[in-house]
């Protein structure tokens, strides 16, 4: 029993309030790195609503650069880059004027801002896509399947890019 009576003895106080805290400070979401920015905004059920915009307006993108491209290789027989170059042309020019006004409302943005940094973007993604499709059709892929699929791998590049720095809130207003 005498054992009992020394643990209780020994025992630490409860302190009667908790000690104090530092309160984090929120940081500005702009100066956090890209893959945090784009964990968190992954949680945002209106950016997977712009993503569902943005995927109907590459849809439409989409099916006249294939109808370009396949009219180029097979209508004008065009080597398959040119055709990819000229079908490229075609289609950015619609998805730029669509997603700017409806994909991202962001017409109270800067247009010569968005555009410089949207073809900008969709250059980078279209070079990947043609880096794509040039290996598809060295591994003897049909060409118009290869450039379908060489849109579909560039596409996350060109959501994430347009999303976060074309039309993002660092363009400036008019």
């Amino acid at each position: 029993m005498q054992e009992a009576s020394t643990r209780d003895e020994a025992a630490p106080a409860v302190p009667s309030t908790p000690p104090p805290q530092a309160v984090p400070t929120p940081v500005p979401v702009s100066s956090l790195r890209v893959h945090t920015r784009v964990r968190h905004g992954m949680k945002r059920p209106h950016n997977w609503m712009q993503l569902v915009k943005f995927c109907a307006v590459g849809g439409s993108g989409y099916v006249g650069n294939l109808l370009v491209f396949a009219f180029c290789v097979g209508g004008v027989d065009t080597h398959h880059l040119v055709a990819a170059t000229v079908a490229f042309v075609v289609a950015v020019n619609n998805n730029f004027w669509w997603n700017r006004h409806w994909t991202f409302g962001a017409t109270d943005r800067h247009a010569g801002f968005q555009a410089a940094r949207f073809f900008a973007v969709s250059i980078t993604a279209f070079l990947f896509a043609a880096s794509v499709l040039e290996v598809l059709v060295r591994l003897d892929v049909p060409e118009i399947l290869a450039q379908a699929i060489s849109i579909v791998a560039a596409t996350p590049l060109n959501f994430v890019g347009n999303k976060m720095w074309s039309f993002g809130r660092s363009v400036p207003l008019r």
